[in-house]
Parts: structure tokens; C-alpha cells; sequence
């Protein structure tokens, strides 16, 4: 471990710095940096060269000089203190507390970028987590160790959303340890000041812990945030056989952090300007999460982010949904009907779903109950389309009909309060009512027995 001083710098370019003639300095290794007034700040190395260390300053490089500034490469990488007694509180991306309490020294030291998971030792996902959210369980249902990111635009209401689901998400077996690491970057004031109030208002806050990355600290800040929640997270799963859900927001934050960060090193930019390791950068954060031979713990990932001008197509939603399991995507026209959460039934999917439900573990109806409504809600949208062009007048009685499964399904099944906590046998009832507008020689997707036993009397 190298301990030597360095005085002086080479260049000092926004956030980062440039320190010549190193010896012996490793990728990612903490650095401590002095000014000419002896205040100290932490910076970690983000290139490396035989001759030099191009350095990022965690609280910005104001009141740096060149001449008088002196660096120490400690030898390791950023750690944090990890510990069970860190839930209930807030802290920020670094891991120091945010709360005004004090911070926490019986932790373990552990580096924020996480141990490999051998992929031999990784256990397929089967169970699920409620949601109390009838769009995500009866239709996109989270599995234990599932990857499941929600996709929104700006002025969509996914705040409100995450909020939600980790006041209310649990899982269905009481004798089961579970909490919630929730991790926020470059999210503004009053946004934060909304997720610590609403779960402190609601009794939650003691079984998450939170990790806040604000709009005006280092950008640096938010590439470290969501590994410091990660490494928590993997000490509660994996080391206390915990249940942790980690709800990530805003992903896109994150990759603006790192293109900014990119192009002040010179990089070549790629897609966007975005670097050309945006997908393996990402896939570090999403591959942390899973169930591992040995443990009875798990962590699944909600991660959410927002899609400039709504366009799905963009990298940072593009390549998520390469490395994750589905997705959860708000939709702009449900919103503008007052549909609240406005989730798109049709692009929306989690492609674990299929081994987490049914007998046993949610209700036997659940997977035919689930595939009839996709179907239904297909031709509903096909429906919609041909009433624009011709009038609704002119359809047929059929297509009347599936346009009243439509305001049904979306106003009894997709919206909810926002703190209204349904059971996914709520969830799957409401969903057969819906059908019930449907004759029953439509509904092909479930069986005859599961027609007579649950479709309401009177209904078809």
C-alpha cells in the first residue's frame, strides 16, 4: 500500500485532476487531497497511465491549485461501514449520514464495488414480492432476485410510484425477513424531502435505508451511490439471509453523471455521447442482485428511469433492458386520463413472472387470469384504433363490448390511490370483474372450471 505524498498538479479540468510521475497507483483507489489551507477531501482514480493518475474529486476541485495541492494514494478502494443498525436511516452517496445522527462505527468495512457472484452459485428466482400494486402483480409480478426497471418520462409520476411500492411492497411469507434499500441520484430537495417524509409518515423508514445523491452534489456523487446501496444491500442479503428490494431512481441521472464525466477525460463519445462501456458499466449495478447457493437471503432490483422525450429507443433504456428481466412502462395517455399508476398493459412484461405464480404461490387462476387480460387489452387497443377512423357508432356489438372491458379494466384494475394496498387476490378478482362485461365464448385464455369458479354470477 502506497502512502507516498504527491505536490502538485498537472491539470485541473472541472471535477477531475491530473497528478504526474506515479508509482505503483491502482484503478478506482481512494485518493486523499489537501489544499494549500490543509481541508481534505476524497477523490478515486479514474484512469491510469505509466506516468500519471487522472483523479475525480468527490466535493469538486474549488480552491485547488496547482502548485500547493498534495494527493495520497491510500491503496484501496472506496469502503463503507456496513451494518444491520444502518436501517432507518438516511445517508448520503458516500455513505456518511445525512440525518444528523451519528455514523455508525461497529459496521464492516466493505468495498463498494462488490465480489463477482459466480454464476454456478446463483439460484433461479421463483418467489414473489407483493406490491400491493394490482398493474404490477396481476399483470408484471416481481419476483424474488428479479431485475425489474420501471421505464417513465419527465412529468410522469414515477416518484410517486417508487414512494409506493416501497411503502407497500412484502413479501407473502410472514416468518421471512424483508427490507428495502432505497437509493436516489440527483434527485432535487424537495424530491428527497418527499421520500423521507412519506416514509416516515407511513412507519416504513425503519426497515430502509436510504441512500441520497442531491442534484447539487458532486457528480461523482451519483456513480458511487448506488454501489454504496448495493454493498449494503449484499451484507443484509447475504450475510443477515435477509430479503432486500432495492428501488434505484433516477438510472438516467447516473448515466448523465458518467457521460459528463466521460467527456471531461476526453473519451470518444458513442451512442448519445455516451461512453462505449455504458452497457457494461450498467450491467456492474444490475448483475448485483439475485439469490446465491448458500444464502437465504435474495436482492431484487426496481430500477427506474426516465426516457428523454419518451423514446424507448434511447441507450440508457435500451441497453437496461438487455441486462434486466422486463420492464414496468408508464404510459403518457393514461396519465392524461387520470389513470393512476398509468402503467402501459402491453409493452410492460417481467419475463420471470411465469415461475412465481400460480398454485402455490399466488392463486392457481393467476397465469391464465393474466395472459386473458393481455389478450383482451390487445384487442381493445386494436378497437380503439378502428372507432377513430369510422365512429364508435359503426362498430360492431362485439366491439362495443371490448371497449367497455377497456374503461372497465382501466378504471377498476389499473387504478388505485396512492396508498391503497390491494392483495393479489383483490388484484385477481377485480380482473375477472372486468372480464365479466366479455361473453364467455371470448375469454379462450382460461379454463372452463376457472370460468365457472371465479367470473362473478351473472357475468359473460
Amino acid at each position: 500500500m502506497s502512502q507516498m505524498v504527491y505536490r502538485g498538479l498537472t491539470v485541473i479540468n472541472g471535477p477531475l485532476i491530473v497528478v504526474e510521475r506515479t508509482r505503483g497507483v491502482g484503478y478506482g483507489e481512494l485518493v486523499r487531497i489537501r489544499d494549500s489551507g490543509g481541508n481534505e477531501r476524497t477523490g478515486q482514480v479514474l484512469e491510469v497511465s505509466t506516468h500519471a493518475a487522472v483523479v475525480q474529486v468527490f466535493g469538486g476541485t474549488a480552491g485547488l491549485t496547482q502548485s500547493a495541492t498534495e494527493c495520497v494514494f491510500t491503496g484501496s478502494a472506496l469502503r463503507i461501514p456496513v451494518s444491520r443498525s444502518m436501517l432507518g436511516r438516511v445517508y448520503t452517496g458516500l455513505g456518511l449520514p445525512r440525518d444528523g445522527a451519528p455514523l455508525h462505527l461497529d459496521g464492516e468495512m466493505r468495498d463498494i464495488n462488490g465480489n463477482p457472484i459466480n454464476p454456478w452459485s446463483r439460484v433461479y428466482p421463483r418467489d414473489c414480492i407483493q406490491t400491493g400494486i394490482s398493474a404490477i402483480d396481476g399483470m408484471t409480478t416481481l419476483i424474488r432476485g428479479q431485475k425489474l426497471p420501471i421505464f417513465s418520462g419527465n412529468g410522469l409520476p414515477h416518484n410517486r410510484l417508487a414512494a409506493q411500492i416501497t411503502r407497500q411492497a412484502r413479501i407473502r411469507s410472514a416468518d421471512e425477513e424483508f427490507t428495502i434499500v432505497f437509493c436516489a441520484m440527483g434527485i432535487k430537495h424537495d424530491v428527497a424531502q418527499f421520500f423521507v417524509r412519506s416514509f416516515e409518515e407511513s412507519g416504513v423508514l425503519d426497515r430502509v435505508a436510504m441512500f441520497l445523491s442531491l442534484a447539487d452534489d458532486p457528480t461523482m456523487e451519483r456513480l458511487v451511490t448506488p454501489r454504496s446501496a448495493l454493498t449494503l444491500a449484499e451484507h443484509l442479503a447475504f450475510d443477515c439471509n435477509m430479503h432486500v428490494l432495492v428501488v434505484m431512481t433516477d438510472m438516467t441521472n447516473y448515466c448523465e453523471a458518467l457521460r459528463e464525466i466521460a467527456i471531461a477525460k476526453g473519451e470518444i463519445p458513442s451512442r448519445k455521447g455516451y461512453p462505449g462501456y455504458l452497457y457494461s458499466d450498467l450491467s456492474t449495478l444490475y448483475e448485483r442482485a439475485g439469490k446465491i447457493r448458500g444464502s437465504a437471503g435474495s436482492i431484487t432490483q426496481v430500477p427506474i428511469l426516465t426516457m428523454p422525450s419518451d423514446d424507448i429507443s434511447h441507450p440508457v433504456p435500451d441497453l437496461t433492458g438487455y441486462i434486466t428481466e422486463g420492464q414496468i412502462v408508464l404510459d403518457r395517455e393514461l396519465f392524461g386520463k387520470s389513470v393512476y399508476p398509468p402503467i402501459a398493459g402491453l409493452p410492460s412484461l417481467s419475463r420471470l413472472m411465469k415461475d412465481g405464480i400460480g398454485e402455490g404461490a399466488t392463486r392457481e387462476d393467476h397465469p391464465a387470469l393474466a395472459s386473458q387480460l393481455f389478450a383482451a387489452y390487445s384487442r381493445v387497443k386494436d378497437v380503439r384504433s378502428l372507432a377513430a377512423v369510422i365512429g364508435e357508432e359503426e362498430l360492431s356489438v362485439l366491439d362495443k363490448q371490448y371497449l367497455r372491458f377497456g374503461d372497465t379494466f382501466e378504471r377498476d384494475v389499473l387504478t388505485q390511490g396512492e396508498h391503497e394496498d390491494r392483495s393479489i387476490d383483490e388484484t385477481l378478482d377485480r380482473g375477472w370483474r372486468a372480464l365479466s362485461v366479455l361473453p364467455r365464448d371470448e375469454l379462450v385464455r382460461v379454463s372452463r372450471e376457472q370460468i365457472e369458479r371465479y367470473l362473478p354470477e351473472g357475468g359473460g
